[in-house]
């Protein structure tokens, strides 16, 4: 991937900030970045209506990075989820692979420097000007730009994400059978879906197996779940699994195996023996070669 210079350097110097310490105590306290900006909006002028930039602090663009990340873990957690519950519950492992999905977005959005202040309605975009000025831009959002429509909006139109199917808009209300949101919605709110299956939880050897099974299907086209075909918990599953492996493609490229941090964190101990983040060969769909280069 031929990733942004501006973007790149950004990046790099925010690893490496977090190259200095343990992996293990370089994410700071819950809600950190949302309150740290939240503090600087208080500050300004808040209206839809208003735009302003200010230089911010060099911990908020290494918070970026960290938000990024957990919420990368958060998409791998969620997948575990989804693909433990496949015969159990397919309504909750299609929300729960759906949330996977939305979080691996999100964390790519995090990553490309965006940041939605749901109770400030403010969005906050960080860029680098020259080696060491973090400029935080603060725009006003309007009612179209909800969570689940505006991550993926941001993503969709990033020149890194743009040309890759896997990456759509992101829009309920859309008419269209193939939707991500939308399939999640008939999760959410349709009423007499299917009758319950027999509560069965899922053994270890069975989760290992459907991981598997899900990371060795091939496609031409990424699988978008299908409102007419609901629970389409496969469907789910396969494109949630594909999006948070692109997200860790997308680090290796930029964090390389020598970044401590990252090193730990791609791997997350937790999820060892359950997920190995590869993909077969198909259509351009496969690893990186930097992904190839660092050890599971």
């Amino acid at each position: 991937m031929n990733i942004d210079k501006n973007l790149q350097t950004r990046l790099e110097l925010t690893f490496d900030a977090l190259n200095t310490r343990g992996a293990a105590n370089s994410f700071p306290p819950p809600g950190t970045l949302s309150l740290a900006l939240e503090n600087i909006a208080d500050r300004l002028e808040n209206s839809p209506s208003t735009t302003n930039q200010i230089s911010v602090q060099p911990n908020i663009p290494k918070w970026f990075t960290t938000a990024a990340v957990e919420m990368w873990l958060r998409a791998v957690h969620s997948f575990l989820i989804s693909a433990s519950l496949t015969d159990v519950s397919p309504i909750w492992a299609s929300v729960s692979g759906y949330y996977s999905s939305h979080y691996s977005i999100r964390a790519i959005a995090h990553l490309l420097g965006y940041f939605q202040l749901f109770r400030y309605k403010q969005i906050v975009q960080i860029e680098l000007h020259g080696r060491t000025n973090f400029i935080c831009t603060f725009v006003g959002k309007d009612g179209n730009a909800r969570e689940h429509v505006f991550y993926w909006k941001t993503v969709h139109q990033n020149s890194h994400f743009n040309s890759d199917p896997l990456f759509p808009l992101n829009n309920s209300k859309s008419t269209d059978d193939a939707s991500d949101s939308g399939h999640r919605d008939k999760s959410n709110y349709a009423d007499h879906l299917f009758k319950f299956p027999q509560f069965n939880p899922l053994d270890s050897v069975a989760l290992q197996n459907r991981v598997k099974y899900i990371s060795q299907i091939p496609f031409s086209t990424p699988p978008i779940p299908r409102r007419s075909k609901f629970p389409d918990v496969e469907s789910v599953q396969i494109v949630a699994y594909h999006r948070l492996v692109r997200f860790r493609q997308f680090v290796d490229e930029i964090a390389g195996g020598s970044n401590r941090f990252w090193r730990v964190h791609r791997n997350p101990s937790w999820a060892r023996g359950f997920i190995d983040f590869q993909l077969i060969e198909q259509g351009g769909l496969r690893s990186s070669s930097i992904t190839e280069r660092i050890p599971a």
